[in-house]
């Protein structure tokens, strides 16, 4: 398989409700975790739900990074697909350690084809 990029599928809980109900957290956590990992961001938008919960999803030059979050049940749900030299499991620590997730499973994905299938051959 030719490899195009990493992509991690997170379901992290044990965070306090404050923090996923917290817009700007979010914003700036992802800000950090875009850095942390060596990516490049394109656009992010953060939209707070009522009565609470959090979207934010940030189009990165490397693909993407987006989170959503419950904070009545202490649970978040991020995905991460980084192509190129970016670290995707850098950006995941900073989000982890950013909203205080005490439990995290990953699930990674190598993305990619296999060469001499599809149409350009």
């Amino acid at each position: 398989m030719k490899q195009l990029g990493t992509h991690l599928v997170a379901d992290a809980w044990q965070s306090p409700g404050d923090l996923l109900n917290d817009p700007e957290r979010i914003r700036r956590a992802i800000l950090d975790a875009i850095e942390a990992g060596g990516a490049t961001l394109i656009d992010l938008c953060v939209h707070q739900f009522s009565p609470h919960g959090v979207t934010a999803t940030a189009t990165l030059a490397e693909s993407h990074i987006a989170i959503h979050t419950w904070p009545e049940h202490g649970y978040f749900a991020a995905d991460l697909f980084f192509c190129g030299a970016g670290d995707p499991h850098k950006a995941m620590k900073v989000l982890q350690t950013a909203l205080e997730a005490k439990q995290v499973k990953l699930t990674e994905f190598t993305r990619g084809f296999e060469p001499g299938v599809g149409i350009l051959g």
